[in-house]
């Protein structure tokens, strides 16, 4: 065990021998920033940005992008980023050894467009950002062959639902987190193949359920209570679903179950083999991971699935040999890259797709042996990295992510804020990252709380008035399809903005950093990823948790 102390925070760190074996085995040099650094500057190239409306820069036709306004590269369309209308390799630079690289590598990504959204293989999803094989879905984001689903983050094989986040094999669902396989759920966490139920934490295979948890293989109960089918539906007929005051008091209700009388597992690992971490699922050798899918020998990761032998990722899909990693997809053997697809044996590059052996390139597509987007020779592109990385040494670059001035965005509104939420202003300009001040005009529209309180009162002309979020300030409307989804679910109107909505569901699975708890049946000390405030009190082991509990 080696302890170090990081230069970006001053605080210590550790390093064991693990993870010097495994940063040996894939090239990569030793870290000298914490993991929680490392993760937060993955994050300035991660964004979490408002929708908005503007221009390509090449043809000046609309688009709907998360990508601020103020950014330091020309936006396109995703059509034309892939046409022949232009060529990453135009704009090829010849590496000047008396500056620093990365100066030189910023240069180019500046030049270079990028893409207003991430995603292919959709039908009217224009709204959606990171949106795959999908159909009639409406803001959403990391959303991959579902249809019919509007407000989702991170949904896959879902229909017809709103406000779902991380939530798979879903339909006719509203307000979930982490739940899957499921009908007609709502207002419900960390269940999964349950139908027609509401409020629900840690359900498995029920129906027909009412503000339970802890509970398998039940129907018509209400607070964990027994009831007959008859009993149950005369009971459920006492509350009216329909009205935003009764929801309310019921999330009330439900927080408080959380916290005094729900038994929450150490953490949600699953059919994992030695994790460290937290709602890993069939990995094995995963340590110091978190919501990380059907991997294996993974460190210090974040958002991942199918990953092998890697560390220091964040929000990498398919990915073997490889680290220190940021939104890439089906590579291997890279190294200190960005949002690069089906690249091999490659370093320091930027939305490069189906390229081997390039070095500090960005936005080439199926190319080989280039350097700054120029191409070489094999035998020269050999010498030259060679050189390069010799004069990142000697400069103290070489070994390092690309810095937060080459972020695509201001931090605050990138994914690092939902991970880290501590992180301020002062941080990321101390780093040399990029930090707005975001001062919302003052804006007409209706207040939410002058709302009717029940659905059933709400009028079609809702549809056509915008109305103020109370707690960020941003407008926000109800589409027409989703007043309708409400209306048969018998739902009220939300009242703030749905990019709070996310962030509050997802405030439960974002925790990163370690707590010590003491298990409620056997006493010893557990490591849990539960924030003090939430004022959890019942927290059990993995092993009495299965024993007591499933």
């Amino acid at each position: 065990m080696e302890t170090k102390t990081c230069t970006d925070c001053g605080a210590e760190f550790k390093m064991t021998e693990k993870e010097r074996d495994l940063y040996e085995k894939i090239k990569l040099a030793p870290p000298g920033i914490c993991f929680y650094c490392r993760f937060r500057q993955h994050c300035a190239f991660w964004i979490f940005g408002k929708f908005r409306k503007g221009v390509s820069a090449l043809s000046g036709d609309s688009i709907i992008t998360v990508i601020p306004e103020n950014v330091r590269f020309p936006i396109y369309t995703y059509a034309e980023w892939w046409s022949d209308k232009w060529t990453a390799m135009d704009y090829g630079q010849d590496y000047d050894p008396s500056r620093p690289f990365f100066d030189q590598l910023k240069e180019l990504q500046e030049k270079i467009p990028r893409p207003h959204q991430m995603g292919n293989l959709n039908t009217n999803c224009e709204w959606c950002d990171d949106s795959w094989e999908s159909k009639n879905c409406y803001l959403g984001r990391a959303v991959l062959r579902s249809e019919e689903v509007s407000y989702g983050y991170r949904v896959i094989d879902t229909k017809n639902s709103v406000d779902v986040t991380y939530c798979f094999i879903m339909d006719k669902s509203y307000d979930c987190l982490f739940c899957f396989n499921s009908y007609n759920l709502n207002y419900s966490r960390n269940s999964r193949n349950c139908i027609d139920s509401y409020f629900f934490f840690f359900f498995r295979s029920c129906t027909d359920c009412f503000m339970c948890w802890n509970v398998s293989n039940k129907s018509y109960c209400i607070l964990n209570e027994q009831y007959t089918k008859e009993e149950y539906f005369k009971k459920i007929k006492e509350y009216d679903l329909g009205s935003h005051e009764q929801i309310e008091s019921l999330k009330k209700d439900f927080e408080g179950i959380m916290q005094k009388s729900a038994v929450h597992r150490a953490t949600y690992n699953i059919s994992s083999e030695t994790p460290k971490g937290n709602y890993l699922t069939n990995c094995e050798k995963c340590i110091n991971c978190f919501q990380i899918e059907d991997s294996e020998n993974v460190f210090n990761s974040v958002r991942g699935l199918k990953q092998e032998t890697c560390i220091d990722m964040a929000g990498n899909w398919m990915i073997e040999a490889s680290g220190n990693l940021s939104c890439c997809t089906e590579c291997f053997d890279i190294r200190y890259s960005i949002w690069c697809e089906k690249v091999r044996y490659s370093e320091y590059c930027d939305l490069c797709y189906e390229s081997e052996y390039i070095f500090g390139c960005v936005g080439v597509r199926k190319k080989k042996f280039c350097i700054l987007n120029k191409q070489y020779t094999e035998e020269e592109y050999n010498k030259l990295r060679e050189q390069i990385i010799s004069d990142m040494k000697a400069r103290g670059e070489y070994g390092k992510f690309p810095p937060y001035n080459m972020g695509l965005g201001s931090y605050n509104l990138t994914v690092g804020m939902m991970y880290l939420p501590n992180t301020n202003k002062e941080m990321i300009e101390k780093v040399g990252g990029y930090w707005e001040d975001i001062v919302e005009d003052v804006v007409d529209g209706l207040e939410t709380k002058d709302l009717p309180d029940n659905i059933k009162d709400v009028t079609d002309d809702i549809t056509t008035q915008a109305l103020v979020c109370p707690m960020t300030g941003w407008r926000y409307n109800i589409a027409q399809h989703e007043l309708e989804f409400y209306r048969q679910k018998n739902i009220p109107l939300p009242r703030v903005h749905f990019d709070v909505r996310t962030k509050e569901r997802v405030k439960y699975l974002t925790v990163i950093e370690p707590f010590s708890a003491t298990c409620m049946y056997c006493h010893k000390e557990v490591t849990t990823y539960y924030r003090p405030e939430w004022g959890y009190k019942n927290i059990a082991c993995e092993e009495c948790y299965l024993k007591e509990i499933m």
